[in-house]
């Protein structure tokens, strides 16, 4: 099985060293520096610096070059898939979406979005806790892939699994798709949690209230609770609010040590998708009815409409509940 992954940042890059171990791999990317680099350095000095790339991946500036592929992985940032899969030689090749992210506009998960511009191509959604340096480094890592066609997702999951890189396929591609989108905007929360020093105990709160909010969504948009409670949502939730390897967790870094959303992002050149992500799911979770207070402190936060102190206490004087609601 030939793979094409769409986007070389640093997840892409990590999935075509992955992919590359068990057939041939092509890498589109969409900056010739990169391109320049892998050719010539055997490494992604602008996105994954400091590891060693196989010689054997395939990188391209043109998408065309992807048109034969037998499985497509789409790497790009979640509010560019559209538009590049619109360029993209897609048809009927199977889509393994690699983006965690809602659709600002259309409210759209990366599934619906691609449902939407390639009708044609069965869809499959690869989610889980996944620092792309560790992955490209050959370390343990597990995560789940999911598709409604149970013989898609085992031939997926065959292709790209290594003794280091083990997949759990899933049929449950929208709990995957929730459980990424949602844990990316909770770990911002934890980052602010950090960075204003309140504390581990604070921590470990926010983590198990997040889980509780991204359960709730998940129920809404009628996600299987053992997928959240999984890789793809408890499993990358932990991880990603835990560590500064996370770009989500960094702003949050920043913004809970006194500096704006608007200064840390345009510092920025690889993407922290929970900030993209926070005023969308904040309008979804409205629409459906869906209590969602640490998300809400987190948009507003990066919408420069709280500081930091003023988002702690409205969360910290909400209304006594029962932890089950």
């Amino acid at each position: 099985m030939r793979i094409g992954v769409i986007g070389a940042g640093a997840w892409g890059t990590a999935l075509a060293q992955v992919a590359v171990q068990g057939g041939a791999a092509c890498l589109w990317a969409f900056e010739p520096d990169v391109v320049r680099s892998i050719r010539e350095e055997q490494e992604n000095t602008l996105y994954l610096p400091g590891i060693p790339l196989s010689p054997a991946i395939r990188v391209t500036s043109d998408l065309a070059d992807l048109a034969g592929s037998d499985a497509l992985l789409v790497v790009t940032p979640a509010q560019h898939m559209r538009a590049i899969l619109a360029g993209a030689p897609v048809g009927t090749t199977p889509l393994l979406l690699c983006a965690k992210g809602i659709e600002a506009g259309s409210m759209a998960l990366m599934s619906e979005v691609a449902a939407e511009v390639c009708p044609e191509a069965p869809i499959a959604v690869l989610s889980g806790p996944t620092f792309a340096g560790e992955v490209a480094a050959g370390l343990p890592t597990a995560i789940t892939l999911a598709c409604e066609d149970a013989a898609l997702a085992d031939r997926l999951a065959e292709r790209i699994a290594l003794p280091h890189f083990r997949p759990y396929t899933s049929h449950d591609v929208i709990g995957a798709e929730v459980g990424g989108a949602v844990k990316n905007v909770l770990a911002i929360g934890c980052g602010v949690v950090e960075g204003a020093g309140l504390g581990r105990n604070a921590r470990a709160a926010l983590i198990a209230r997040g889980f509780a909010e991204m359960s709730r969504f998940g129920r809404a948009r009628g996600a299987d609770p053992a997928t959240l409670a999984g890789l793809a949502g408890l499993g990358d939730l932990v991880l990603t609010c835990s560590s500064e390897q996370s770009r989500n967790f960094t702003l949050g870094l920043g913004l809970g040590r006194g500096q704006s959303a608007a200064s840390l992002l345009a510092d920025r050149r690889t993407v922290a998708e929970g900030a993209a992500t926070a005023p969308v799911l904040v309008e979804a979770a409205r629409r459906a009815g869906v209590d969602m207070p640490i998300a809400q402190a987190v948009a507003a936060l990066i919408a420069g409409e709280m500081t930091v102190e003023e988002a702690i206490g409205a969360l910290l004087t909400r209304p006594l509940k029962n932890e089950a609601q």
